[in-house]
């Protein structure tokens, strides 16, 4: 997916607190699916991973633990976080969904929601401070071979999980990047060959969005490289 400038932001702050984050960014943790464990792409292209080189132009000691795992539902996104709430972690992606979607014949938003709720819930319990970004799912995929039936299913579902996901992170504080109508989607060139999963540009642009909704929800100074330099390009 194109994450560019013009990706269309949800930015949701909760009531009070601080939109900064702290000078001891040490540790970034990752859950979710194979969009962020970066399936068919190379080690260290996956978006987490050049989020956190990305982050690590201002916090230089930051680390990463990306635990997401190819094919998880948010019920598996939901077995990750008790690793992930061990590590205590300064900065927390959480971006499932589309596995809910594909691996169902009839979706359930509702428990999505409350497994998202939970998530969101239990991370911040453990740590009032802790930063929490997530993501709606692209609404389509022009690129994957589905019937018309199966593509009418997957759509109506990944736009129901989308609103559940964009109501949970206005309601819990999250930051949220909202690119289900952007229209890097229709651009091939984002897209590995299976149709499904980002290519090496996709995952690019994915972390320079996320990079984007940081620096804007959290008002994180990132330095920049020159043009020619940029992760994004």
């Amino acid at each position: 997916m194109s994450l560019d400038p013009e990706a269309r932001i949800a930015h949701v702050m909760a009531p009070g607190r601080a939109a900064s984050i702290s000078a001891e960014l040490r540790l970034y943790v990752a859950i979710g699916d194979s969009f962020t464990a970066g399936t068919g792409c190379a080690r260290g292209e996956a978006w987490p991973e050049r989020l956190a080189a990305i982050l690590r132009r201002r916090y230089r000691r930051l680390s990463l633990r990306n635990l997401a795992e190819h094919g998880a539902t948010s019920d598996a996104v939901l077995e990750q976080l008790p690793e992930a709430l061990q590590l205590e972690p300064d900065l927390v992606t959480v971006v499932c969904g589309p596995n809910d979607v594909l691996r169902s014949t009839r979706p359930d938003p509702w428990s999505y929601r409350r497994r998202m709720e939970r998530i969101f819930d239990r991370l911040r319990g453990a740590n009032p401070d802790v930063r929490i970004a997530t993501a709606t799912a692209p609404p389509r995929w022009d690129f994957l071979q589905l019937g018309p039936r199966t593509r009418a299913r997957v759509e109506r579902g990944i736009d129901e999980l989308n609103e559940a996901t964009r109501d949970v992170a206005a309601s819990r504080g999250v930051a949220c990047l909202d690119v289900a109508a952007h229209p890097g989607l229709d651009e091939a060139e984002n897209f590995a060959a299976d149709g499904l999963h980002p290519s090496a540009l996709g995952h690019a642009r994915a972390a320079a969005g996320f990079a984007r909704l940081l620096r804007h929800h959290f008002a994180i100074e990132i330095p920049t490289r020159p043009p020619e330099e940029r992760d994004e390009r």
